[in-house]
Parts: C-alpha cells; structure tokens; sequence
C-alpha cells in the first residue's frame, strides 16, 4: 500500500507540481472531513479537490495547444542568393 500510495504521489506532482500539491490538499481534506465526521471539510476538500483537477486539465489543454501551434523557425534562407566563394589555391611565392 505504502509503494503504491509513494507512486501515486510522485505521478501527481511530476506533471504539474502547483495543481498536483491543490489536488492532494483537497483530497486529503475531503479524507478527513469523510473519516471524522465533518461534513464542512468534507466539501471544502471535494471543492479544493475539483479545482486542483480543473487545473491540471486546463494547463495539459495549454500544453497539447502550445505544440500544435508551434511554428519551426528557419534560421537559413531557403536557398543561396550570393555567388559562391572562389577557391582558394596555395600562391607560389619566389623565395630569396
């Protein structure tokens, strides 16, 4: 349980550590408010729950955008508009 429970943690706050930390808050409310017998911290930890997963859906929805939209920049021209260079051969030089 222990592994199980280390795994589902890291695989929540991986993704998106700011979302990841307000779902387990809510979560973790809504445990104790259900355990306890507290139904005000019951539904504020649903209510923190439910936003902590809208934002992590709506910032994967950014992303998932983000690299659709994305153009590739070209950092050459497509072709060369100058004269190719010369080649350069050794000069014979007379020696003294």
């Amino acid at each position: 349980m222990n592994l199980l429970f280390a795994r589902f943690l890291r695989a929540v706050y991986r993704k998106e550590p700011v979302s990841g930390f307000i779902l387990i808050l809510g979560v973790t409310d809504a445990l104790i408010g259900g355990l306890g017998g507290r139904e005000s911290l019951l539904s504020i930890g649903l209510l923190i729950a439910l936003l902590g997963a809208v934002m992590r859906w709506r910032q994967g929805e950014k992303k998932s955008k983000a690299i659709a939209t994305e153009t590739v920049r070209y950092y050459l021209p497509p072709g060369s508009t100058r004269q190719p260079l010369p080649l350069l051969t050794p000069s014979k030089r007379s020696s003294k």
